[in-house]
């Protein structure tokens, strides 16, 4: 009789611990869901929100000197039809491989980026992928085709691509700068055009290859580089970040 009591009592604890312990694991699979959901809305909050701008605000942006310094666009056209004329101080990266490419873009996560394309629809995915990978200020424009913007020829590329092209002798680097500054430390390869010159000079400059400009931040490069595109160069490159905004290894 002791055994079957015995046996009882040991069959109810183990059905009371059994029961104990069944439910506890819902709590613990509620808790973790809770948990989880709340990592989701953290990482959903810290995405920013795309903005959207209207044609005329980026155009006065991109006609002012200082204003255009704040900010990057990005035109994700193709190449063809960037080719064919942009807003002035955009660079191309095309909706196509933009994804693949985006880390290029990694030092401009705390400035201010601004897409464009044609309809506004290619550049809002392009905004997507940005604010998917950091981005804080992004806005998405009104696209060439829905807005009468200025449009220019020349390229506009970031300061890696100067570096690089200027590792090739077959292209031609033009500092821009005054004399001074040139003498102090410039680009190796690069020829010294201060821009009040240039029209006495541009003969000096190449029609058959490759031009890449650069001055202190891209606005006195930018006016050499629209000058040779009126001539009829077609390859024509301005850096977007001059010695005053990005450390360039310098040689005399």
């Amino acid at each position: 009789m002791k055994k079957l009591l015995l046996t009882l009592a040991l069959v109810s604890a183990l059905t009371v611990t059994g029961c104990s312990n069944n439910s506890d694991k819902p709590a613990d699979n509620n808790t973790k869901t809770e948990q989880n959901a709340e990592k989701t809305e953290e990482k959903t909050e810290e995405k920013a929100a795309i903005k959207e701008m209207k044609g005329a605000d980026l155009e006065a942006i991109e006609q002012d000197k200082k204003k255009k310094e704040t900010v990057l666009v990005v035109d994700v056209r193709s190449k063809e039809e960037y080719d064919q004329g942009h807003v002035k101080w955009a660079i191309n990266m095309p909706i196509d491989t933009f994804e693949q490419e985006v880390s290029k873009l990694d030092a401009y996560k705390d400035k201010a980026v601004i897409t464009i394309c044609n309809s506004g629809k290619k550049s809002q995915q392009a905004a997507e992928i940005l604010v998917n990978n950091g981005f804080k200020d992004v806005t998405n424009a009104e696209g060439v085709k829905k807005f009468e913007y200025k449009l220019v020829k020349f390229a506009n590329i970031l300061p890696e691509d100067l570096v690089k092209a200027s590792e090739d002798t077959n292209n031609v680097i033009v500092d821009v700068r005054d004399k001074k500054d040139y003498d102090a430390g410039h680009i190796k390869n690069a020829i010294n055009i201060p821009l009040d010159e240039a029209d006495a000079r541009l003969s000096e400059i190449p029609t058959d290859k490759p031009v890449y400009t650069y001055c202190y931040s891209g606005n006195k490069s930018g006016q050499l580089a629209q000058k040779l595109i009126d001539r009829g160069n077609k390859d024509v490159f301005n850096s977007l970040d001059g010695t005053k905004e990005h450390d360039y290894e310098l040689v005399k």
